[in-house]
């Protein structure tokens, strides 16, 4: 049933010796790739070995079920661990998309809604941060556009990982995240306590690895500096510190003035740029892929309505996996792990039936 494990095996023991010479740790970059590679195929290896594991312990319960009453009694439970073992090593073997272990810049932007969509913005960046911490990854939040009430008309945040294991990567969990969030609340502006219904949009980019993966010529760029200015156009500082990178040919502009530096908003925003012409070649790379490849929770159409938020109810909705709870203010405290499982597990199950179907 597991041909292709054979290859993935005899691979993991290549890139086990590989990563025992000291010419790959000497490249940064290139003991990052592998460092990844072996992590995932070591989980492979390892639900592999589980699965042989359970075959052989259910073969010689049969065996000797004859002999004794005893071993007749453990051949069900046998055949559920191996079932079991079965499953996740064909969950494994699922084609992974290539930016898993990626770390990612997520930016959220308010919609419909004006002030009350601006506040959830707000609320949004809470929830994520509140989630990074818990799986120990690292948050730096890279440019805010604060409105009138202290939320957000745009934010950006990079969010960084700590696994070289795919699996475990930032991207391989907020990747799904991107979409129009709906939030249905009563807004603090309103003063007859009627319930609103307002939008937010979360755009989620792989962040590029090494400077040279996205080549860029530096005549391709449009770069405009000016004075920062804060919510209703108070000015942040009195020197031209902002800046507006240009990318003339795809049309990508990315605007920078969170730091008091004109060099460090220039780095900023040369980070961001890289990570969406990264995700613009990932999503023509998508368009082109077999459906087996293409993710089909993370659909390329950013203005898809994917989650409701019903603070009255208290109840969370995602309207691509069916998932509903009502732990709404557990989940904005941060625990969107089920969400994220959710999403995880139909992505996989569309991945298997398109597989099934070649």
């Amino acid at each position: 049933m597991f041909e292709s494990v054979r290859g993935l095996l005899d691979e993991h023991r290549a890139v086990q010796e590989e990563l025992s010479d000291p010419a790959v740790h000497a490249d940064a970059a290139r003991a990052k790739r592998v460092n990844r590679r072996y992590a995932e195929l070591s989980r492979i290896v390892h639900a592999y070995e589980a699965w042989q594991g359970a075959v052989d312990d259910l073969a010689a319960a049969r065996e000797l079920a004859g002999e004794d009453a005893a071993f007749a009694d453990e051949v069900p439970a046998l055949e559920e661990q191996r079932d079991a073992a079965q499953e996740r090593l064909r969950r494994l073997l699922i084609p992974r998309d290539p930016d898993d272990a990626r770390d990612v810049i997520m930016e959220i932007k308010a919609g419909e809604g004006g002030a009350e969509s601006a506040l959830f913005a707000a609320d949004l960046l809470r929830m994520y941060v509140q989630y990074a911490a818990s799986q120990g990854w690292k948050t730096e939040l890279l440019e805010r556009n604060e409105s009138d009430l202290g939320g957000y008309k745009d934010v950006q945040v990079a969010i960084k990982g700590t696994s070289a294991d795919p699996a475990a990567g930032v991207w391989a969990h907020l990747k799904y995240e991107g979409g129009v969030h709906r939030v249905q609340r009563v807004p603090a502006t309103e003063s007859q306590g009627r319930i609103h219904t307002s939008t937010t949009g979360v755009f989620v980019f792989p962040e590029v690895d090494e400077p040279e993966e996205i080549q860029i010529d530096q005549n391709d760029l449009k770069i405009d500096v000016f004075r920062s200015s804060g919510p209703g156009g108070q000015s942040v500082n009195t020197t031209d510190s902002a800046v507006r990178i240009t990318h003339v040919p795809t049309g990508i502009v990315v605007s920078m003035q969170n730091e008091k530096s004109q060099l460090q908003n220039r780095e900023a925003a040369m980070r961001v740029l890289r990570a969406r012409l990264l995700a613009k070649q990932q999503e023509e790379r998508d368009a082109a892929a077999s459906d087996a490849r293409r993710s089909q929770i993370r659909g390329m159409d950013r203005s898809e309505r994917i989650r409701t938020y019903n603070f009255p109810e208290n109840r969370i909705a995602d309207h691509r996996t069916g998932y509903k709870a009502y732990n709404l203010d557990q989940v904005m405290d941060g625990a969107l792990g089920p969400i994220i499982d959710s999403a995880i597990a139909a992505d996989e199950e569309a991945r298997l039936a398109a597989l099934a179907g070649e």
